[in-house]
């Protein structure tokens, strides 16, 4: 049996990668060079007609979106462009996000993808999913054998 010497910073080194895995699974990073800029938030609302999205835009011309949908999930893909400006003095700082982006939204049931209605309006993109006949929340009573 070989001998190994203790190192109690070799475990508190152990610690801090397995927390980093654990943040990484839990916080989508993407970046320029992923290819994709940011992420936007997607709100989702489901009744019993409809599935309702909504995704955070500000800043974009509804005219650079692509949105498809099918029967089974929606993709919009965008790119926010940068504002060239010219200063002679100062520094511009921005947290802002540029670039191309693309969300892919699987959908809790099938859609009519035909009769999807999109809209935008102050920076939100609000997309209105008929749900198909066939997926429409149908209530059956059931009776119970003793």
């Amino acid at each position: 049996m070989a001998l190994v010497r203790w190192d109690p910073f070799r475990e508190i080194d152990e610690i801090q990668r397995e927390m980093n895995r654990m943040f990484d699974r839990l916080i989508p990073r993407t970046t320029e060079a992923d290819g994709f800029a940011f992420m936007p938030a997607v709100e989702m609302h489901d009744d019993p007609e409809t599935i309702t999205l909504k995704l955070e835009l500000p800043g974009l011309n509804p005219n650079d979106l692509d949105i498809q949908a099918t029967a089974e999930a929606v993709s919009i893909t965008g790119e926010r462009r940068f504002e060239k400006r010219s200063e002679d003095k100062g520094v511009t700082r921005t947290e802002f996000r540029y670039g191309r982006f693309q969300r892919v939204i699987p959908l809790p049931s099938r859609i009519k993808h035909a009769e999807v209605k999109a809209e935008y309006k102050d920076g939100i993109l609000t997309l209105t999913l008929p749900k198909a006949d066939s997926e429409k929340a149908q209530v059956v009573k059931v009776s119970v054998v003793s």
